[in-house]
């Protein structure tokens, strides 16, 4: 493999780093493949670059149009992934790992393209929540809202997943409106360069957006500011040392870690051998200690069983783990490679030998290589500690690679303390067949992780299993694990934002966030609001009803059409008897059926179908001879794509006597 020399993307530019350059090894033969360093490189500019070029650039789009430069991406990426592939194997990735790292930091973008466009407004400002009313006459209000920051988010990312531990952090990035810099681990990070510079290649995102430093960050932290996000991954003693430097804490710099996490897999009680539950949780400890040779800061560290099945895991356990062919990853049939490098090797090595001295090692032989030469493989290796409380190391040391230590609890009550004995994780898996046992444990454990997955023999074959985050979901924990969220869906977006409590007139408001708000003004349109395109609908538009008044004979025809005979519409007696009603009264179906029937156009077109409705609520009761009539606002709009858009309708029912029966929120997809 020829020599690469990565070049660092500064200012929209592929520059070369100065100096001494660092040599990067392979995993797999240990010879020189790359030369790294980010010498020479002026810091200082590439943050204001960011702020004054890529924010601006992406501030000035919507949501949305954010969302279609993921896809893009997302895009770019799976058309060359082969090339990624192709570096990956000198990570010591096998093609399954590598498919975890590539397309799965692929899929990631392509979610949060996917829920950006389905959950956001195709606007600049996320709202948050319902408008706080704050006045009687309800002429002053309160709404919280969503903004970008302004500044940039900064990732220093781990070795492990040199290509998805970058996107899974530029996804919900990207999508808030904030531009990056990337710093990936040396080890790996000519895997890093190679899918920026696809994205790049891809043409699509704007200038200044994302930047890349190949080698030492210099004096980056000094100029942080309070708009800034520092996103880490990492060990404990890096994230200290990072979020100690005094401008965070000067600034309030936002501080995202994701760190060391001692995670624990529990065979739960009912799960004796024979069970499907015991067989799912011996595969998937093997499983989670082997892809990516064990190097995931989701991996299980600790197999928890019942003190009287520890035996029967063990020989299981180790039956499957001296099965598992280590090699070359390009090899055919090749189940794990080897770690990112020799230094990785030697930490292993070493923490393997702490663990030692309070545990056993029951499989593996951690100081033979399973493979000649110099790649940094090493076998899987496997603990025991019989006494899990009289020894710290079991729960406090992480050996980083394909290693975990099998320890035995007494009852749930000791399995849930054991398990939060690690001060926080990541991931934790529970199998069960037990309802209550599961619910039990979530009560007493769910505290101390991130996320937690319970597995049996319903569950086991469709599920992604213990070690997978999911980009809907969120990914973090706390204590150990860093304190950190990422991910999440829309959530992880919020983390690029700022949430600000506005106060105003609800029609200041509206205009602001781009939807009408109760209390706004409602002015009325030249023609019915159906005949309209999306494009041509503007937000507050009314449309004010004729009336119709509401017969005992609709009630009864309504509820022998239906089946609805309940007896608040056909028992006068019971109805004067109710302490809510007073009398008979109209469905509430019935309402919303009148309703459709006073402010629908019939014809065909730019309203192609109604799609739902939310937020219903009956206000009033609506009495034999009483009138309704309806006010429609459109409330907000968003074109999907080409062909269709929807429509938010906030629907109002009056009575004779104004009196709100009934609201709810009608949604329409439309033409754009």
């Amino acid at each position: 493999m020829k020599t690469l020399k990565l070049l660092n993307y500064a200012a929209d530019q592929w520059v070369a780093g100065d100096g001494g350059l660092a040599p990067v090894h392979s995993a797999v033969t240990g010879e020189v493949i790359a030369e790294t360093g980010s010498g020479g490189l002026d810091f200082a500019a590439m943050l204001d670059h960011a702020r004054r070029v890529g924010g601006p650039a992406l501030r000035r789009m919507t949501f949305h149009e954010r969302a279609h430069v993921l896809k893009a991406l997302a895009n770019a990426v799976m058309a060359r992934k082969e090339e990624l592939y192709e570096l990956s194997y000198a990570t010591g990735a096998t093609r399954g790992d590598g498919w975890i790292d590539i397309e799965g930091g692929a899929g990631t973008l392509f979610s949060f393209s996917s829920k950006g466009r389905r959950e956001l407004p195709n606007g600049k400002v996320l709202i948050d929540g319902a408008m706080e009313p704050l006045s009687k006459g309800g002429t002053f209000a309160g709404q919280h809202v969503y903004t970008p920051l302004q500044g940039v988010a900064v990732y220093i990312n781990a070795f492990n997943f040199p290509v998805w531990g970058m996107l899974e952090k530029l996804g919900p990035t990207l999508l808030a409106g904030m531009p990056a810099i990337v710093k990936p681990a040396s080890a790996t990070g000519y895997l890093t360069e190679a899918c920026v510079r696809i994205m790049i290649e891809a043409g699509v995102l704007p200038p200044g957006t994302l930047q890349l430093i190949m080698g030492a960050t210099g004096d980056l932290m000094d100029h942080l500011t309070c708009q800034d996000v520092v996103s880490f991954t990492g060990s404990a003693a890096t994230a200290m040392k990072l979020q100690s430097h005094p401008v965070i804490a000067q600034e309030s710099v936002r501080f995202v870690s994701e760190r060391d996490s001692l995670n624990a897999s529990i065979l739960g009680p009912d799960a004796g051998p024979g069970t499907p539950e015991f067989d799912l949780f011996v595969k998937e400890v093997a499983r989670e200690m082997t892809v990516k040779a064990g190097q995931k800061c989701t991996a299980i560290r600790r197999a928890m069983a019942p003190a009287g099945h520890l035996d029967a895991v063990q020989a299981a356990l180790s039956e499957r783990l001296a099965k598992v062919r280590i090699g070359d990853p390009r090899e055919e049939g090749v189940q794990m490679g080897a770690l990112a490098s020799r230094g990785q090797l030697e930490d292993v090595r070493a923490k393997v030998a702490e663990l030692a001295q309070s545990a056993r090692i029951v499989s593996g032989d951690p100081d033979t290589s399973p493979v000649p030469g110099n790649g940094a493989f090493i076998a899987p290796i496997l603990l025991r500690s019989d006494d899990p409380w009289g020894s710290d190391a079991v729960h406090d040391v992480e050996a980083f690679g394909p290693v975990s230590t099998l320890m035995p609890y007494r009852d749930l009550g000791d399995a849930i303390a054991l398990a939060n004995r690690g001060m926080g994780s990541l991931a934790l898996s529970l199998f069960t067949f037990d309802s209550d046992t599961a619910r039990d444990f979530v009560l007493g454990a769910g505290a101390y992780h991130g996320r937690m997955v319970i597995l049996d023999r319903t569950s086991a074959k469709e599920s992604t299993g213990h070690g997978s985050p999911l980009p809907v979901l969120v990914h973090g924990g706390p204590g150990r694990a860093g304190g950190g969220e990422e991910m999440g869906g829309m959530r992880g977006v919020k983390h690029y934002m700022q949430r600000t409590a506005l106060q105003g007139s609800p029609e200041v408001l509206s205009k602001i966030i781009g939807q009408w708000l109760p209390g706004a003004d409602k002015p009325a349109g030249d023609v019915h609001p159906f005949r309209k395109r999306i494009s041509e609908l503007e937000i507050g538009t009314t449309l004010k009803t004729a009336s119709r008044t509401v017969t005992l004979a609709d009630i009864e025809h309504f509820a022998h059409f239906t089946g609805d005979t309940f007896y608040a519409h056909m028992d006068d007696e019971a109805a004067k008897a109710s302490p809510i009603f007073g009398g008979r009264v109209a469905h509430g179906y019935l309402i919303l059926s009148f309703a459709a029937g006073l402010f629908v156009d019939p014809d065909p077109g730019p309203v192609l179908a109604n799609t739902g409705l939310e937020t219903l609520r009956f206000m009033t009761p609506l009495y034999p001879g009483d009138s309704m009539r309806v006010e429609l606002t459109v409330k907000s709009k968003s074109i999907r794509d080409e062909e269709k858009g929807e429509v938010r309708w906030a629907v109002e029912v009056f009575n004779q006597k104004d009196e709100i029966v009934a609201t709810y929120e009608l949604i329409t997809m439309n033409q754009p």
